[in-house]
């Protein structure tokens, strides 16, 4: 997630990118963004989970609709966190 934030930086924020880079706050900045984004990527899928109702019981009784169930809601998460803590 820190690289995304840093890319996006770079090709849509440059002066911010590069006064952060300057004084010594981009790096802090970019560690803070990734872990932010990847507790909200956790939070997001679990919450989601519950209110799609998968469960380990569908796991082992459809495999396979399990996992397309599970990238659906990972993808929409990437989504999310992508929007909010990427591109802001």
């Amino acid at each position: 997630w820190g690289l995304k934030r840093k890319d996006y930086l770079m090709k849509h924020k440059r002066v911010q990118f590069n006064i952060m880079l300057m004084n010594g706050t981009l790096w802090n900045h970019l560690a803070e963004i990734d872990k932010q984004a990847s507790d909200m990527f956790s939070r997001l899928v679990e919450q989601m989970k519950v209110n799609e109702g998968i469960t380990e019981r569908l796991k082992s009784d459809d495999q396979m609709e399990w996992v397309r169930r599970m990238n659906g809601i990972e993808n929409m998460a990437i989504e999310i966190v992508t929007y909010e803590t990427i591109h802001k």
